[in-house]
């Protein structure tokens, strides 16, 4: 049933919709459940309200403006389903996941993405220093380069799960969650539809339209948006304008996707130049397994776990590039049945860069399946920025350089790196 929300009296719109027709079965609902829906659509109604009224106030909008807005928002039933925790027989599979995402059609299309947006990618890679290859792979786990967008408006999902958010353990968490994204949501359309924020009673410039049409926008059952899947709140903390039209387009503009997802990354800790992570030894599974618990915090240094012999020197030149014996780590475990049926884990050892790539979704089989699709496009997953050398080694090389400088005849001086 679709619940709407008045600009004009409450009251009013609960007698309108307690009498709006509703689609009848072989097997009728009881008077019971009418009734409960109707408290349902009224307490939607009225916490909808309180939160234009809130946002009215503090941001100085023009409450008609945003009632105008949300006046036909509803809720949709199947996001509610969609949300909801799997059941309890359900087991996680990391190879059914990887094999969804990591396939032909989605690789094809990434390097026709790539080849379309070359040149901007390098930019975009020499300016942020995230490399080209897991831009392109995010894009492409995430929407198939905008093919897969969502097609819920994204003022119903975010409404729907804010104020109807299906009975689960972490449901107070959760519809804060989406109250907080939907406020995101309000300031983000009505700075890009002309109006200022605080508003100070300037809905002079502000064009109804196009702050209409951003409610309108379609999103995932979660409420992201456009190519990278951005919420609102990331909408307006991390993208940018990457093809310098004046304006943020994260539906149209691969450019604007693209820096965007670049900066996202930067922001949260993105180290340019460093791995992802290394799959663990064949034989360290044991010590592996005692490691993982599930956290994703960097709790292990390198070295601990080359010590353990989870890692070895050699893998992802560990010790000769950037990742250093004191580079934390930590367990990264992701189960699968086999074809048996029997819980099998594959482990990996996780580096910033990985926590990194979790913080844009928080999911170790995203992560990995980022990582993965990013080397099947050629990136190289090992450490290109050198280590910082000790002073006395410092010394000690350029000494080497001077003595073979001055032995073949240079007149230059050579410099300590």
């Amino acid at each position: 049933m679709n619940i709407r929300v008045s600009c004009v009296l409450l009251t009013a719109v609960l007698a309108a919709c307690s009498s709006a027709p509703t689609q009848q079965t072989h097997q009728q609902q009881p008077i019971v459940n009418q009734s409960d829906d109707a408290v349902t659509e009224a307490r939607f109604s009225q916490n909808l309200n309180e939160l234009l009224n809130q946002v009215s106030q503090t941001q100085e909008i023009p409450l008609l403006a945003l009632e105008t807005g949300f006046l036909d928002a509803k809720t949709i039933p199947s996001i509610r389903k969609l949300v909801l925790p799997p059941s309890g027989t359900f087991k996680k599979n990391w190879l059914a996941y990887r094999k969804r995402f990591i396939e032909p059609v989605r690789l094809k299309a990434g390097r026709a993405f790539w080849d379309e947006n070359q040149a901007f990618l390098n930019q975009t890679q020499q300016d942020y220093g995230v490399p080209a290859e897991i831009i392109v792979a995010i894009i492409g786990i995430e929407t198939i380069y905008g093919r897969q967008t969502g097609n819920f408006r994204v003022k119903d999902v975010l409404s729907t799960l804010a104020f109807s958010y299906p009975e689960t353990p972490n449901k107070p968490a959760r519809e804060q969650l989406f109250k907080d994204q939907l406020k995101e949501l309000i300031l983000m359309c009505w700075t890009e539809a002309g109006g200022k924020l605080p508003a100070h009673n300037a809905s002079l410039g502000m064009n109804p339209s196009r702050f209409s049409s951003c409610l309108n926008q379609n999103s995932s059952y979660a409420g992201a948006i456009g190519l990278p899947q951005f919420m609102p709140s990331s909408i307006r903390n991390f993208a940018v304008d990457g093809d310098g039209d004046g304006r943020i387009d994260l539906k149209q503009s691969p450019k604007d996707a693209i820096v965007s997802v670049a900066n996202f990354m930067k922001q949260h800790g993105w180290e340019a130049g460093m791995p992802i992570s290394f799959p663990v030894q064949t034989n360290a599974v044991p010590a592996a397994k005692e490691l993982a618990d599930g956290e994703p915090k960097l709790k292990y240094t390198v070295q601990e776990l080359i010590d353990r012999g989870i890692l070895t020197k050699q893998q992802g030149d560990l010790q000769s590039g950037g990742v250093e014996p004191q580079s934390k780590a930590f367990i990264v475990d992701l189960p699968y049945p086999d074809k048996d049926g029997l819980d099998q884990v594959q482990y990996f050892v996780g580096l910033n860069n990985f926590l990194t790539i979790v913080q844009y979704n928080r999911s170790y089989f995203y992560a990995q399946s980022v990582a993965e699709f990013a080397e099947a496009l050629g990136y190289k997953n090992q450490s290109v920025v050198p280590v910082e050398t000790s002073p006395k080694a410092a010394t000690s090389k350029a000494g080497n350089e001077k003595g073979k400088a001055k032995k073949s005849g240079a007149k230059k001086k050579t410099r300590a790196t």
